[in-house]
């Protein structure tokens, strides 16, 4: 007799939290996985590095002296790492389309608003920190937002919130600190 967690497995399983189908899919350190194609599970695996080295830039982009060094550097790789993840984002929600339209387009948030913080600092245009401060901070906030969205009922202390703590726990830890961020380095330029 199989023990649950294979039937389960082979099974079409529907997550609780998101509705969205689990179709012979693989679980990964507690995550589940929706397929067991391999260039699915290639795609996965770029997705998940890219995210893992745009969230870890963006952390060190936010926290470094906002002067040339170490806070322009981070966040470049954390803009590249972006367009990645916005790349095999989209791969990944045209396979699982309709189910993964919501992280789909949290995605294009994401990446639309690091490109206007991004342009708004290389054109350099009077106030454009005005726009820099809370475009990328609003594309690292949507980023948490698609992983928590995704994973967060997968994720030991995530799995005991409720859903609307994956939606918006990211943006009420985050605008503060992006308004924090605003008033300081937006007033010491004016």
């Amino acid at each position: 007799m199989e023990a649950p967690n294979d039937v389960r497995s082979r099974q079409a399983q529907t997550c609780e939290h998101t509705g969205r189908a689990m179709v012979q899919g693989v679980t990964i350190g507690g995550l589940p996985i929706p397929s067991r194609d391999p260039s699915f599970l290639a795609a996965v695996a770029i997705h998940v590095a890219a995210g893992v080295v745009a969230v870890v830039a963006g952390a060190i982009a936010m926290l470094s002296p906002k002067a040339p060094g170490r806070h322009p550097r981070s966040g470049v790789v954390y803009f590249r790492a972006l367009v990645v993840v916005t790349l095999t984002m989209i791969g990944l929600a045209i396979v699982r389309w309709p189910s993964d339209n919501a992280l789909a387009a949290i995605g294009l948030v994401a990446i639309a608003t690091a490109t206007l913080g991004r342009r708004a600092r290389r054109l350099e245009r009077p106030g454009w920190r005005r726009i820099h401060i809370p475009a990328m901070g609003g594309s690292y906030i949507a980023l948490l937002t698609a992983f928590y969205v995704d994973n967060g009922p997968h994720l030991p202390v995530w799995n005991r919130l409720p859903t609307i703590a994956f939606w918006t726990l990211p943006a009420i830890v985050g605008a503060p600190i992006i308004t924090i961020a605003w008033r300081k380095y937006v007033r010491r330029a004016a």
